[in-house]
């Protein structure tokens, strides 16, 4: 995507959260590149209890354009980025999930299956893509189940991205200055709330409650308690519905 940000920085801050990250380079739209990470996984670390499908990497979209009018290899490589890595990482990685008991899938998406179904999302290319992935957790649950293991789709609410900072020319510390130009933005999230979100499913004895289900960060955050970094809970997905979408004035009271 041409950004400035490492997966060894990534890895370094996993490290500084108590964690231990591991940078590994792979092309998730390469079979032999997946299969070999996943191997690695097993000889490393024995086992594989998590797997957080998030893999993404769409460097461009053509917003509002038709399918007609869109670019059609720029277009069917945004499905190849969107639905086949995550097919091609469950076909290697599932197979070692499932030897032990209790383990979660976490498909990450943009919106909630409810509102994907209702809403266009902008662009055909996006629209599908984005709605796939929650099928995708749907179908998996079911093939899972019978191993004791639980698959859901993950969205967080408008995320805070370095890209999205970036974008409104903003930084962390200074982000409510882009509810100028967009005053919906006041729900934005950081990333830690959505990774919140996914540590608290992953902690839940009784996780398989969700199996097969669309859920959204802020969602979870009134059940589980978990807060963004600055102790707030936006509601982000409520908030579009209720108050973006409905064409009323910004006004976070009580979505966040």
């Amino acid at each position: 995507m041409n950004r400035p940000e490492t997966i060894e920085e990534t890895a370094a801050l996993v490290d500084e959260a108590g964690g231990r990250g591991m940078a590994v380079r792979v092309d998730h739209l390469v079979p032999d590149e997946v299969s070999a990470l996943v191997a690695r996984i097993e000889d490393e670390q024995g086992g594989l209890q998590v797997l957080v499908n998030d893999i993404w990497g769409a460097t461009k979209m053509e917003w509002s354009k038709s399918v007609w009018e869109s670019d059609l290899d720029y277009g069917l490589r945004t499905l190849r980025l969107a639905v086949d890595t995550h097919a091609i990482t469950s076909h290697f990685a599932l197979p070692l999930l499932i030897k032990t008991p209790g383990g979660l899938v976490v498909e990450v998406t943009d919106g909630t299956d409810e509102y994907n179904a209702t809403n266009y999302r902008v662009s055909f290319f996006y629209d599908l893509a984005k709605a796939a992935v929650n099928r995708m957790a749907f179908a998996l649950a079911r093939e899972l189940e019978r191993y004791s293991a639980t698959a859901v789709s993950l969205t967080p609410g408008w995320l805070r991205s370095e890209a999205m900072l970036d974008a409104y020319g903003v930084t962390e510390s200074n982000w409510r200055d882009a509810t100028t130009p967009s005053p919906h933005f006041a729900i934005s999230e950081t990333p830690a709330f959505v990774g919140r979100a996914v540590a608290a499913l992953a902690q839940d004895p009784d996780v398989s409650r969700w199996n097969g289900q669309s859920l959204s960060s802020g969602q979870l955050a009134k059940i589980y308690g978990f807060t963004d970094l600055d102790g707030s809970q936006p509601d982000a997905w409520r908030y579009i519905t209720e108050v973006q979408d409905a064409g009323k004035p910004a006004d976070t009271t009580g979505y966040r």
